[in-house]
Order: structure tokens, then C-alpha cells, then sequence
């Protein structure tokens, strides 16, 4: 009986191990989905986090944008109908045959005449001072000025600004632009394209849509490949928004359907759609990427979005599915294929009528040259921008911010030094047998010190060395006007009729003889001051230098703007001082402004995002000479341009027109210089070769021929020919600096201080009439 127990008990013994074996595994799984679901549960609240706070926060890190000067427009404002319609193609308007929408242009020429009148609607912008709004007015141009400015009641206008033009940006780290835009202010039918495109159910889904997942599968699964996605625009945004590029389910597939159904719970349909419109990737721009509509309007049409047709509508909502796969410059007609798609859809939807489907489809793609849709046009003058921004503003302020920074940039006065750098170099090194040339040249306004344009190279495009900023070289004869100024603020003994000698001269400098010849190789002896700037005598420069002092000049220099160092040796007189051409555009403009120093500034005003202004850059200004001095230099320098080593301007430039100029050349013609005035604009230009050799160009055979061509197509104005209060003409006698006379011969019209005029009258030897009068007094009349 003993061991039948024993048996009983061993078998209910193993019948029960079984189910408490099941028991423990069910306790384990339940414990386990507790746990799974209490990590899915803080993982959920994880992710809640990073949807909220990136959703709610500051969602994008935005460029600082930079602006070049609007035009200005007003009555007698010199203008030519060429340049004009240039600047308003740049700006994205449209020439069509009316202007009855922002951005569009009607021309007419009046026949028989020079007359061009537009008819323009502008865009209106926000200023920094105000908001100017959009309007249709009327502009006549004839005889390369404005003749009329009025608004569609016939009333004058005073001044009408244009938009300015984007030139460039900061951008973040992560290199992604955008152009922020409201839901509000989007094109109907772009918003409605979307939809119908992209994600037809969008208003009826909470974030995942299981029947566009299904009826994706099924078609991949028909057609063996990937043709259709099931993802909502909200996955869409969540993808591109919040999660990387990893394909792993786990990684981002889940996730990316819990954030799509969290940003459902917390925000409006409306929101969502607004930041899928800004965040979607539609292009790539060099290192930088195209995100979002607005900015995707501009890249591809330089037009505002609100601007767009049907058909250009179409190819942004068709981009949306893979931009580098229907790029319209790579594959055009890919792109126009996938945009004809959308304007099917369009028409299926109700969006568009037959005939307007005929017209978009039968219409180009429309877009922009390539490299015209670059974010950074003018790399130099961006460079020195860049270079003044970080005195006042940190990197990351630039990068983030959103900050709008107004220029001084001119783009047509950039565009056109641009054609005449390219064109002239070419020119020259094919005249001249020879290659390796290079340039850069400073454009200022007068007065205001405003750069207008700036290049580094003979290639505008180039984003390495900046020449215009960073090659210091030997000036040559550019430094001599400051000579002469020099002895010209010393009005009781000089003036432009004082006769000095250009005799051969030598001074001893570092246990050496200097003894400097004029590029003639010929003596030219007592001569009237004003000749030794116009024909840039180096033997005369030298001793009037040598007798005024060298610290005299030096001070000189300094005073014009120049901030460097000035080594007080004699052969400083005749440019042995390495400058930029930067530099020397400090200092002449000193001479250009008539003896009023402003520092020279590429930078008007800094906004922030939302408008407010940052740093204001205000206009110094200090009369550092006289206006009487000035004025004699500048009659010198018009001397250079009209006889003297810079004659040849003429040879393309109308004889009406008064400018001023210098021409410069180092040893071996290793540098050319020309620097050159208006009564408006100043313009510096250097050519060169990078390894410092010898060049086949000279100042006038080189630089002065692309100042040349840059000023003869550039509208204008002339030197002020009437002398300041203090200042008369009058002749004087061109051997004695004594007064002389209308008829005697060797007289030249000159002015001269009315407190310090010669008191003696030179003997008269009747010439007859007297040529160099005629000359400047048709000019002063």
C-alpha cells in the first residue's frame, strides 16, 4: 500500500508541473506587453515631446537676407531704356501687353522719336523707413534721363522705389533656405493642387490614412516596383520635419506614423498644411537646399509665388515628388512630363477648364538660366559685406536670425563694370599677345561713399582671393593728385598757372641716388603746374614733392582717408606705397567729394525678421580741405583727361560729358591704374597678374580702357564746371604764371583764388585767338 501512494503522488506531481509552467509564461508575457506598452507609452511621450516643442518653438534656423538698393526713380534721373529693362528682368517683371497685375510691364516707343514710356505695376516692399505699396504709374524716358514719372490720375510723382533685389544670404549650418509664407497669402490653386496631388484625403484623416497605404501596396505589388506611396502630407512633414533618411522600420517608419497621428491630436489642419508648405524640399543650389514654395519660386521663375501661372504652378506641386528626379535644367523634358501630370489632375479636379489645360501644357517650362538662380550673384561685394557685418554681429545671429541687411549695391551699375571688365581684359590679351590678366575694380557714389559695385576678378562668378580688398599693390602715379593737393592747399604759392621746372632731378634714399625720369625719357623745363599732373611728369612731381616736404604728402595722404603707413622715402612721391584698390577709391573719393571724407560703406541698414531696425550706418562726413584746392585738383585732373595721358577716354566718351582722372603705372608695367570721376559716380579699376610680372600694359593702354567702356554706357552726371565762392577763371600766362589774355599766345584759362591772383601781367605776344580757350569755355557754356 506504501508504494501505491508513492506512485499516486509521483503522478499528480508531473501532471502539475505543466500548468504552472503555463501560469509563470503567461505571467511573463503579461508583464512583458506591460512593459512593452509602458515603454511604448514613454516612448509616445517622448515623441509627444519632439513634436510639441520643435512645433511650437522656433522651427527653422533662417538666413539673414541681404538686398542690394532699390532703384530710384525721379524726375531727371539719368536713365537709359537698355539698362532700365535690364534691372526689371532681374527683378522677375514680366514685359505683357498690359500692367494690370504686380509685376508686369507694357513698353511703348513713340515713333519717330527716342521716347520709351512704360506702363509698370510694381510689388510694393518694406522698407526700412516705410512700406512702399504697390502701384501702376507711368515712366517716360528719352534722351538717357527721366522725363516724366506720373500715376494713372496724370499727377507728377516725386520719387518712386522699387523693389531691390535678393543678392544673397548667411546661411545656418545645416545649408536649408526658405522664404517664410502664410496659408493665407498662397495662391488658391497652388494650395488646392497640393491636395488633389499629393494627399486627396488630407481634411479626412487623422495623420495615417490605412486605405492609401493599401491602395499604394496593391499598385507596387501590380507593377513589381515602387510607383505610388501611401504616405499623408502629414507623414510627409513629419519625414522631412522631425526624422533622418533611415528606411528601417523601427527607426523611422514607426515613428514616423506615431508623430503624423500626435501632430494631428494637437494642431489644426491649417497649421500643418502652412509648415509642410514652408519645409518641403524642391531644389538644390550648390551646397545650399530649396525649401518650401515661396523660395521655390524664386529659384526656379525669380518671380514672387503669388505671381505664377497654371502651368508653373504645376511644376513646384510636381517637384514635390522627387526634386533631383524631375530637376527642369538636368532632365526638362522629365519635368514638363510631370508637370503636364499635375495639370491633368488640376483639370480632373475641376481646378482648370479645357482650354486653360491646352494653354499650360503648350507652354514652356519657364524657368531661369541655371546660374541665374545662384543665391550669392555678386560673391565680392558679398565678401566685403560679410566683412563689415561681423564688426557689429555675431555668426550665429547672421546664420539664424532672419535678419534683412540693405546694401549700397548697384546691380545695374554692377552689371554693366561687369561687362566691361570681361569684355576689355579679353580685348587686351588678345591685342596685346598675352594671357594671365587680371582686374578688379571699386565703383562708389560720390558723396555718399555708397559702394555700388565691387570686383575681385576678371571673373565676376570667382568666390576665392578678393583682389578689390586684399591685392596691395604699387599704386604708381595715382598717388600724384596728392602731391599737387599738397601744394595746393598752399594757395599763397601755388596755384595751376605756378611755374615749376620738370627738370632732371636725383635725391640720395638709403645711401642711394634716386634720380627719376618721365616716361618720354625727355625734359620738358619750366612748366605751369597743372601740366605736370595732366601729363604726369615724373621729374617735376618729384621735385614739387621733395620742396613741399615728404611729411607734407604723407599728411596729405593720411588726411584723403588712407590708414596705412606712409614711408616718408622720395619714391612714396611717384606711388612706391602698396595699396588696395579699395584704398585708393577711400582716398579719391575724398578728391571726388570735394575735399568732404566719408568712409566708404557697403551697408545701409540691418532689420530684424520681423522688421525692426537693428543698426542704423549713418553718413559721416569732414571737410578735411578746401573746397577752393579741390576744386583746382579736379580741373587738373579733367586737364589729364581732355590733353593729357588720359586722352584717349574721349576717343568713346561724348565731349559734353566732364570727367576727372588719373592714370597710374608701376615699374615694368606691372600694375595698370585708372582712377576716374563724374560728378556722380568713381570708379577704380587695376589690372595685373597675380605672380607680380611684367604686363604689356601701361595705365592708359591697360585700366583706363575698361574705365572707358564702364563710364560710356553709364548714365551719369558731369563735374560741376562752376567754381566754388573764393575761385574765378582767368588767363594765365603758361611761361610765367603771370596774368595773361584772351589773344596772347601761351595763355590757358585757368581757376584761380580771387585772394591770391598774380599781381603782374605777363607781356602779350598776339597770337591770335587762342584754342585752349575756346575749348573750356564751349565746355563752361
Amino acid at each position: 500500500m506504501t508504494k501505491r501512494r508513492s506512485t499516486t503522488r509521483r503522478t499528480k506531481s508531473s501532471g502539475s508541473a505543466p500548468r504552472r509552467g503555463w501560469a509563470l509564461a503567461r505571467i511573463w508575457i503579461f508583464y512583458s506587453l506591460l512593459l512593452v506598452v509602458a515603454l511604448m507609452g514613454i516612448w509616445t511621450l517622448y515623441l509627444d515631446s519632439v513634436v510639441r516643442s520643435k512645433f511650437e518653438g522656433k522651427k527653422w534656423s533662417l538666413p539673414a537676407r541681404v538686398y542690394a538698393r532699390p532703384l530710384e526713380l525721379y524726375q531727371g534721373q539719368s536713365l537709359t531704356p537698355a539698362l532700365f529693362e535690364q534691372e526689371l528682368r532681374a527683378l522677375g517683371y514680366r514685359f505683357e501687353g498690359n500692367a494690370n497685375t504686380p509685376g508686369q510691364v507694357l513698353k511703348k516707343v513713340s515713333a519717330g522719336s527716342n521716347e520709351v514710356v512704360y506702363h509698370i505695376h510694381s510689388r510694393g516692399f518694406d522698407f526700412w523707413d516705410k512700406k512702399e505699396v504697390a502701384r501702376k504709374f507711368m515712366l517716360r524716358v528719352n534722351n538717357g534721363s527721366v522725363q516724366g514719372l506720373i500715376d494713372l490720375a496724370g499727377a507728377d510723382l516725386p520719387l518712386v522705389r522699387l523693389e531691390p533685389e535678393e543678392i544673397g544670404g548667411f546661411y545656418p549650418a545645416d545649408k536649408e533656405d526658405r522664404l517664410l509664407v502664410r496659408l493665407a497669402d498662397l495662391p488658391p490653386l497652388l494650395g488646392e493642387t497640393l491636395l488633389a496631388v499629393e494627399d486627396k484625403h488630407f481634411l479626412d484623416h487623422h495623420g495615417v490614412s490605412p486605405l492609401a497605404i493599401l491602395r499604394a501596396a496593391w499598385v507596387n505589388a501590380s507593377s513589381g516596383g515602387v510607383r505610388q506611396g501611401g504616405s499623408t502630407i502629414t507623414q510627409q512633414l513629419v519625414k522631412n520635419f522631425y526624422l533622418t533618411n533611415e528606411q528601417s522600420i523601427f527607426r523611422r517608419k514607426i515613428p514616423e506614423a506615431i508623430m503624423a497621428v500626435l501632430l494631428e491630436v494637437h494642431y489644426s489642419k491649417s497649421e500643418i498644411l502652412e509648415t509642410y508648405i514652408n519645409e518641403v524640399f524642391l531644389g538644390q543650389s550648390g551646397s545650399r537646399s530649396i525649401n518650401g514654395f515661396a523660395l521655390g519660386a524664386q529659384h526656379y521663375f525669380r518671380q514672387p509665388l503669388r505671381e505664377l501661372d497654371t502651368h508653373e504652378l504645376a511644376l513646384l506641386v510636381g517637384l514635390v515628388k522627387g526634386a533631383s528626379y524631375y530637376n527642369p535644367w538636368r532632365n526638362p523634358e522629365r519635368a514638363k512630363e510631370r508637370r503636364n501630370v499635375v495639370l491633368g489632375v488640376m483639370k480632373q479636379e475641376g481646378l482648370i477648364d479645357d482650354a486653360q489645360l491646352k494653354r499650360a501644357q503648350a507652354a514652356p517650362l519657364g524657368i531661369v538660366a541655371e546660374g541665374e538662380s545662384r543665391s550669392t550673384t555678386y560673391p565680392a561685394f558679398m565678401d566685403l559685406v560679410k566683412r563689415q557685418l561681423n564688426q557689429d554681429y555675431k555668426e550665429n545671429d547672421l546664420r539664424s536670425e532672419g535678419l534683412r541687411i540693405f546694401t549700397t549695391l548697384s546691380p545695374m551699375v554692377q552689371r554693366q563694370a561687369e561687362k566691361s571688365m570681361k569684355f576689355r581684359v579679353e580685348q587686351l590679351e588678345k591685342q596685346f599677345k598675352t594671357k594671365n590678366v587680371q582686374g578688379s575694380m571699386v565703383v562708389t557714389s560720390v558723396g555718399g561713399g555708397e559702394i555700388l559695385a565691387l570686383l575681385g576678378d576678371r571673373d565676376p562668378r570667382f568666390t576665392g582671393f578678393n583682389r578689390a580688398l586684399d591685392a596691395k599693390r604699387p599704386i604708381g602715379s595715382l598717388l600724384k593728385p596728392f602731391v599737387y593737393l599738397t601744394a595746393l592747399e598752399i594757395p599763397q604759392k601755388y596755384n595751376l598757372g605756378t611755374i615749376i621746372s620738370d627738370a632732371p632731378v636725383s635725391y640720395k634714399s638709403g645711401g642711394k641716388w634716386w634720380a627719376p625720369q618721365n616716361a618720354d625719357k625727355k625734359d620738358h623745363g619750366d612748366i605751369p603746374l597743372y601740366k605736370g599732373l595732366a601729363y604726369s611728369y615724373n621729374q617735376s612731381t618729384a621735385r614739387l614733392g621733395m620742396t613741399l616736404g615728404l611729411g607734407a604728402v604723407a599728411k596729405t595722404v593720411k588726411r584723403a582717408g588712407y590708414q596705412g603707413d606712409v614711408p616718408e622715402l622720395p619714391a612714396m612721391l611717384l606711388g612706391s606705397i602698396d595699396m588696395s584698390p579699395l584704398e585708393v577709391a577711400g582716398m579719391y573719393h575724398t578728391i571726388a567729394a570735394e575735399g568732404v571724407y566719408t568712409p566708404l560703406h557697403a551697408i545701409r541698414e540691418v532689420l530684424t525678421a520681423d522688421g525692426k531696425p537693428l543698426k542704423r550706418y549713418p553718413l559721416e562726413l569732414e571737410q578735411r580741405f578746401s573746397n577752393e584746392s579741390t576744386f583746382q585738383l579736379q580741373y587738373a585732373m579733367q586737364r589729364t583727361l581732355r590733353e593729357g595721358t588720359g586722352r584717349s577716354a574721349y576717343n568713346q566718351i561724348p565731349s559734353h560729358i566732364d570727367l576727372a582722372g588719373k592714370t597710374g603705372t608701376t615699374n615694368d608695367q606691372r600694375d595698370s591704374w585708372f582712377a576716374g570721376f563724374s560728378g556722380e559716380h568713381l570708379a577704380i579699376v587695376w589690372l595685373g597678374r597675380d605672380d607680380n610680372s611684367a604686363t604689356p600694359l601701361s595705365g592708359a593702354g591697360g585700366a583706363l580702357q575698361v574705365w572707358t567702356d564702364f563710364m560710356k554706357q553709364l548714365p551719369t552726371r558731369s563735374l560741376e564746371q562752376e567754381p566754388p565762392a573764393g575761385v574765378s577763371f582767368d588767363w594765365v600766362d603758361d611761361k610765367t604764371g603771370k596774368l595773361g589774355a584772351e589773344t596772347c599766345e601761351g595763355s590757358v584759362w585757368l581757376p584761380l583764388r580771387d585772394d591770391f591772383r598774380p599781381l603782374e601781367s605777363a607781356d602779350c605776344d598776339m597770337a591770335g585767338k587762342n584754342p585752349i580757350k575756346n575749348l573750356w569755355q564751349k565746355l563752361l557754356n
